[in-house]
């Protein structure tokens, strides 16, 4: 098992769904953890703290630079830097192009892929002093692919990727690895949002679940946070130090199509 005892891991949107799998995996592997999201999250501190671990929480709207800025301060004063930064915050609007609003497509793109950018640039010099690093952005099968109604968290994710290159290469002579994870279908609030909507028409909520799966996703089956967490542990051993820049697939056969 990859010991992260002594790191601190900083996962943007980890109050719940994917970000929270993912801390769970970092805390139960040793790291202290920094959550970031929304709302009261006493009980998902308590939920990671019973690891052992530090646990801090930082509020922070990343759409916004300034308020990223004052996360990774909070981390260098509280944690004396962040050693594993997790990009996972992100939104969803499905419209076509034509009826998409553009405060949406703005909040999507600074959500998505701006804060990406700024939580990277802020955290990179810490990593490259401390002599060691781990960058992973969770972006997603959209990231290599296209579906209608999805404009923005299309080009969001695929501007991830295209991020995730610049920065595996720029740091590819350190000790600081960049990779990208491209989940499938992972049973999110994002996602049941969909299969919601489709169950709304009258469709029974199993089938509903069923018709979404089979769309995309081949195993017909939904990944899994700790899955998830799983491979950034991956990422953060040894044995994934020459991982760089990667975009690796986690999608149920997805993109094997």
């Amino acid at each position: 098992m990859t010991t992260l005892n002594g790191k601190t891991a900083l996962v943007t949107g980890s109050t719940s769904g994917i970000g929270l799998g993912i801390a769970l995996s970092l805390a139960e592997a040793g790291a202290n953890l920094i959550l970031n999201g929304f709302g009261d999250a006493s009980a998902v501190i308590a939920q990671v703290q019973a690891f052992g671990g530090k646990v801090g929480h930082h509020p922070a709207d990343v759409s916004d630079p300034a308020q990223i800025a004052d996360m990774i301060a909070y981390a260098e004063r509280e944690f004396g830097g962040v050693d594993i930064l997790v990009n996972n915050a992100g939104i969803q609007h499905v419209a076509a192009v034509e009826d998409f609003p553009a405060e949406r497509w703005d909040s999507i793109i600074a959500i998505n892929l701006s804060s990406v950018f700024h939580s990277t640039r802020l955290s990179l010099p810490g990593m490259k002093a401390k002599g060691w690093g781990r960058i992973v952005n969770i972006a997603s099968v959209h990231g290599q692919v296209g579906s209608v109604g999805k404009a923005a968290y299309v080009a969001a994710k695929h501007g991830v990727i295209g991020l995730t290159k610049v920065v595996g290469l720029e740091t590819a002579t350190s000790n600081v690895t960049c990779n990208a994870i491209c989940p499938g279908w992972v049973l999110t609030p994002l996602v049941q949002k969909q299969i919601d909507d489709r169950a709304a028409n009258g469709v029974d909520p199993q089938q509903a679940q069923h018709d979404l799966l089979a769309e995309k996703q081949p195993s017909l089956e939904f990944v899994t946070p700790p899955q998830l967490g799983e491979l950034v542990l991956f990422l953060c051993s040894e044995a994934g130090s020459q991982v760089r820049g990667a975009a690796w697939n986690i999608d149920g056969g997805w993109l094997a199509q």
